[in-house]
């Protein structure tokens, strides 16, 4: 079923995605099953073609639970990490260890983290910055060296464009969901609590609690966006629809606090203002 960009804007609802070792890095342990769109976006030769990339840039993708850090601790012993408070998704942005998560995941700059890796291992790490207003959050781990995303070369995709995502739903497996672009430009700002962006990519695809952070590729693997929230109508019934930060925005925030080169680099001088909506 088709929805107007008119009733979307009128009466969507935001429900966010999620509530909150060196060395050559292959998939081990991880088994990332491919579900389709639930309006299939793809017919099954595309499916196999991107369950192919899937083995490509898997590696890159990791989960992460992320916990305040008690700054008083306990006598003595400095400071102590509290209990976990959210969870969600991300991918490694350099081989250094950098990772792109969802502002709302990670909360707030100092917040400790717990990330699983490709290779089955689990990281510690900090989160080194959030920009609330964009929804992105940096984050630096401890001993990870792992295989990066390559960011795309063009700030535009068509609408129609086959994509995919990588992430974890709450209480299920790592998933890659395969969807289409709807419009580069949902065309008003969103907020909620402390955390919004003034634009987002629309998706059609169905996503879930979880997988917020999570990276959103091209049908040649390379990075377009990151998972940001999933839409529903006024009734909390699912429209088939997610948000998802442009690799633009994503350069912009990255190469401010990082050195970055080369698609990076060139990302971080533009943005998606002048893609067309359709």
């Amino acid at each position: 079923m088709k929805i107007s960009r008119a009733l979307l804007l009128s009466f969507f609802t935001l429900s966010l995605a999620a509530c909150s070792a060196t060395g050559e890095v292959d998939l081990e342990s991880r088994d990332i099953a491919v579900a389709e769109n639930a309006e299939p976006a793809a017919n099954r030769a595309v499916s196999q073609s991107i369950a192919g990339l899937v083995k490509n840039v898997g590696p890159s993708y990791v989960t992460l639970t992320i916990s305040e850090i008690d700054t008083h601790g306990t006598a003595g012993k400095g400071s102590q990490r509290k209990s976990a408070i959210t969870s969600g998704s991300g991918f490694l942005v350099d081989r250094t260890g950098y990772v792109l998560t969802a502002g709302h995941v990670a909360v707030a700059k100092g917040y400790g983290v717990s990330a699983r890796a490709a290779n089955g291992r689990i990281y510690s790490g900090v989160v080194v910055d959030v920009l609330p207003s964009s929804d992105m959050a940096l984050i630096k781990l401890r001993g990870y060296s792992g295989h990066a995303v390559s960011p795309t070369p063009n700030k535009c995709l068509a609408r129609g464009d086959t994509v995919f995502s990588l992430g974890k739903p709450h209480a299920q497996g790592d998933t890659a969901r395969v969807g289409l672009l709807d419009s580069m430009h949902f065309g008003r700002a969103v907020t909620y609590g402390k955390f919004g962006y003034r634009d987002a990519m629309v998706v059609r695809m169905n996503t879930q609690k979880g997988e917020s952070g999570g990276p959103l590729f091209n049908g040649s693997g390379s990075l377009v966006g990151m998972v940001v929230s999933t839409l529903s109508d006024a009734n909390g019934q699912s429209l088939n629809l997610a948000h998802a930060v442009p690799a633009t925005d994503i350069a912009g925030f990255l190469c401010n606090h990082i050195a970055c080169g080369g698609n990076w680099q060139a990302l971080a001088q533009q943005s998606t203002d002048s893609c067309p909506s359709t």
